[in-house]
């Protein structure tokens, strides 16, 4: 059996075998209607239910907001699960042996590597958290949390550690202990833990701090974040990114509060980790921290399938107010309500809660400005609404509208803060800096879809989905000058990253495409997979083959018109030199034109 028919067969064997019924009622309440179920859909606030489940057909529906797929898409979407997360979690569940995949020596070193930084980071935490628990000299540590308000019981949730100043734990505390459970000082050094010395040697990276384990969404720890107990600097410290960390795209807490934000369909974002932990001790949970950057759109679409709304909680400094508008862009191609709730003068959402209670901050959240709004009203307050305030406004939002990535949506910017200001559309507009539009990041009217391209360029797509392994030798051979079209170069650049990490199954590309016909269309290809009729090898041999004969001849061909072009300047011209030289590599391309065409 072909690695293709054997991973179809795995997929059906699975398929067939989980309820998606069950599988969907463990996460969303469904009633029987006929022969199919119904309920109120996960993915987008209802009252009323759209959500149907089909049991005969083995797939489900949302009539509201357009969602839909089979048992795997429902837990790649819901549970924010890749497709071989999906894949294994669902075969676990059905009792599906999988067989094992074949890997490459580098990816199974890339492998062993981050499986390692894995172990390095929980054995951490673990000696972290039983030294605050247990040790003497944690005593400070312990009284830090308590006078703050941290109760044991959220100490134990958030699994809070504490590494002592190198005058009591020395300046390898962590990493002589990790050391001693036969744990290289190089893989503490890889994972942030510990500091390389120019003179050789290595001491650790946290000394004298209360740590807070950072999770990836399937609970694994892969960072620490540190806020030193004395006055030095800086107060807050976070391990630096590795393969298994990227601050860009994770936030503080989604992992412990994912489900009360899907919950409550609501996320507010604070910006210290002390201030996550106190909303928590007062019963609001729904709360998640960016670890030391601004909010990214990452974090807005990691957030995306959880909630409807982000709150930001910020204080009403020039710092936040600049934050707010900078995140304004991402909001917008996520299509993900933000709105901004400022805190009252010298107070952070810790100080707040501890004082006013949970009341005060809900109270804020509540009266939340939707975030364009409060970013317009922000500039009003402070330039006014004078002739020379208008224009220092419109600089402004121009520069932020510049950076919105969608044009619908910059022309609804436009349309609306010109309207607010007073002016015409086109007099704000002309503030307004020409950009380059990064079309990868959307769908823009008139794009042209994977589904409608010619034929050929269908084929050369479709084979890259499928043999992956080719796209380097068809990159040598000009692939980007043959197909220009920005969805091709999309879907190139997907593979190129799916292909660093690794060896990849082609369904993990719908959770990278943006566009929805995209995904479709590569859905129904894996659907329809491929007939060989030999091994898989030589049938993937000879289609690439063919499509790199094929490239040629493109290529020639544009070369020869090309060629037809200086040609005729020449005669123009009345260069007879240039004309002969002209003529000769014309018969050399159409010699070489009919040679690929025998």
């Amino acid at each position: 059996m072909s690695p293709i028919d054997q991973r179809d067969a795995i997929k059906n064997n699975i398929r067939d075998a989980a309820d998606i019924v069950q599988v969907i009622s463990e996460c969303v309440e469904l009633k029987k209607a006929g022969t199919r179920f119904t309920g109120l859909c996960p993915f987008h606030a209802e009252k009323t239910p759209s959500f149907s489940v089909n049991p005969q057909g083995q797939f489900f529906h949302c009539f509201g907001c357009g969602e839909s797929g089979d048992v795997f898409s429902f837990m790649m979407k819901y549970h924010h699960l890749s497709f071989p997360e999906a894949l294994k979690d669902l075969a676990k569940r059905y009792h599906v042996d999988l067989p094992e995949q074949k890997m490459s020596d580098a990816d199974r070193a890339r492998m062993k590597k981050r499986e390692q930084l894995y172990l390095v980071n929980q054995k951490a935490s673990e000696i972290y958290q039983k030294y605050l628990r247990e040790s003497q000299e944690a005593e400070p540590a312990r009284k830090y949390l308590s006078d703050r308000g941290v109760p044991e019981e959220l100490v134990s949730r958030y699994q809070l550690g504490y590494v002592p100043s190198p005058e009591v734990g020395g300046w390898k505390f962590i990493t002589s202990r990790l050391q001693s459970k036969n744990i290289s000082a190089v893989a503490v050094e890889q994972a942030g833990l510990a500091v390389k010395k120019e003179s050789g040697g290595y001491y650790d990276r946290f000394r004298d701090r209360v740590l807070f384990p950072i999770f990836d969404m399937s609970g694994r720890v892969v960072a620490f974040g540190g806020r030193i107990l004395g006055e030095g600097k800086p107060k807050y410290m976070n391990s630096p990114e590795s393969i298994i960390f990227d601050k860009s795209r994770l936030l503080f807490g989604l992992y412990q509060h994912r489900e009360a934000i899907r919950k409550s369909r609501r996320a507010i974002i604070v910006e210290g980790n002390f201030d996550l932990l106190l909303l928590a001790v007062h019963g609001i949970d729904n709360v998640a921290a960016p670890l030391g950057t601004a909010l990214t759109r990452q974090h807005i679409k990691s957030l995306r399938g959880y909630c409807d709304e982000v709150v930001l909680l910020f204080d009403g400094d020039s710092a936040g107010l600049k934050a707010a508008r900078r995140s304004i862009p991402f909001f917008l191609a996520e299509q993900v309500e933000g709105k901004v709730a400022l805190l009252p003068t010298g107070h952070d959402p810790d100080s707040l809660v501890r004082e006013k209670g949970s009341g005060a901050i809900t109270d804020l959240v509540e009266r939340a400005k939707p975030l364009a709004e409060f970013v317009f009203t922000a500039l009003v307050e402070e330039y006014g609404l004078t002739l020379s305030g208008k224009n220092s406004i419109m600089q402004e939002l121009s520069a932020l509208v510049k950076e919105a990535s969608d044009p619908s949506q910059r022309d609804l910017m436009i349309a609306h803060f010109s309207e607010k200001l007073g002016v015409s559309p086109a007099r704000f507009q002309s503030g307004v800096p020409r950009q380059v539009v990064r079309r990868e990041n959307f769908e823009p009217e008139g794009r042209v879809s994977l589904q409608q391209l010619p034929r050929k360029e269908r084929q050369v797509v479709d084979f890259l989905v499928l043999y992956p392994e080719f796209l380097g030798e068809l990159q040598l051979a000009g692939l980007d000058q043959v197909i220009g079209e920005p969805v091709v170069k999309e879907l190139v650049t997907h593979l190129e990253q799916l292909g660093k990490r690794g060896s990849f199954m082609p369904e993990e590309l719908l959770s990278v495409l943006t566009a929805k016909k995209d995904q479709q269309y590569i859905s129904d290809l894996l659907m329809r997979g491929c007939d060989p009729g030999e091994d898989e090898e030589n049938h993937g041999r000879k289609l690439c083959d063919q499509l790199l004969a094929w490239m040629e001849s493109v290529l020639m061909q544009r070369d020869g018109a090309d060629l037809q072009r200086q040609i005729h300047e020449a005669q123009q011209s009345g260069d007879v030199a240039r004309l002969e030289a002209l003529l000769i590599q014309k018969f050399e391309v159409l010699r070489k034109n009919r040679t690929l065409q025998r």
